[in-house]
């Protein structure tokens, strides 16, 4: 086999600071904002006519799970991580290249001391993401919407109903104000979706605490009855 070198053109900056609880793909959870600063060496020149673009195509290494090699048969959460499919008809992060590729929206691009930034909006990326390229997305022949999707047919439902007291909601207003992000919005989304471990949904254990590094603060909560979750602190 051919080795090939690769070296990042620059790092995500991104509210998820851990690998649990980021969303499984792009686009889930649209009040996930990320930074995409470009190394010195890609100028303005770089992304001249990209802000034209709506969405970019991002790939990106998955720098936390590398050094954990690849698996010829994985468990996607889709089929609620009990049935094993070939690596190569899944997303997974353990890949013979530890490469992903997620579309993400384009905000903005700005300069920052000399610095290109993205500025980006339902992101799956974890803080300190390496990303390896940037391309258009185009959506004549990015968009295939008779395309067949085997046993992900559709978009995952939002399985659970979040639950905040109003101390909590107090909380993420202080949050949001501090940080310039709607908080209470990104954490619905994002718990919404239930992040647990496809093994876990079925744990009877209703004591069991959760708890996520979000943005600048730990986000804990608890499940209860009738599919609903119970947001315990964000501090």
């Amino acid at each position: 086999m051919k080795s090939l070198n690769f070296t990042s053109i620059g790092l995500i900056s991104s509210c998820f600071k851990e690998k649990f609880g980021i969303p499984r793909q792009p686009g889930l959870v649209t009040a996930a904002k990320a930074q995409l600063k470009l190394d010195k060496v890609f100028t303005e020149e770089s992304v001249r006519e990209l802000d034209g673009f709506s969405h970019v195509w991002l790939q990106f290494a998955f720098h936390k799970t590398e050094s954990q090699g690849w698996k010829p048969m994985v468990r996607p959460p889709r089929l609620g991580g009990n049935t094993k499919v070939g690596v190569f008809a899944s997303r997974s992060t353990f890949r013979p290249n530890p490469i992903g590729l997620s579309v993400v929206e384009l905000e903005s691009i700005e300069i920052e001391s000399s610095r290109v930034v993205l500025h980006l909006k339902g992101c799956d990326l974890m803080d300190g993401t390496p990303i390896l390229d940037i391309k258009p997305y185009l959506p004549y022949v990015d968009a295939i919407p008779e395309a067949e999707a085997g046993y992900a047919k559709e978009r995952p439902l939002n399985k659970m109903t979040v639950l905040m007291s109003d101390e909590i909601i107090q909380s993420c207003h202080y949050a949001s104000h501090r940080l310039g992000e709607n908080v209470e919005v990104l954490i619905r989304q994002l718990l919404e979706l239930d992040p647990r471990p496809s093994y876990h949904e079925n744990n009877t254990n209703k004591q069991r605490i959760y708890s996520m590094k979000l943005l600048d603060f730990d986000l804990r909560w608890q499940y209860c009855e009738n599919n609903a979750i119970k947001v315990l602190s964000i501090n």
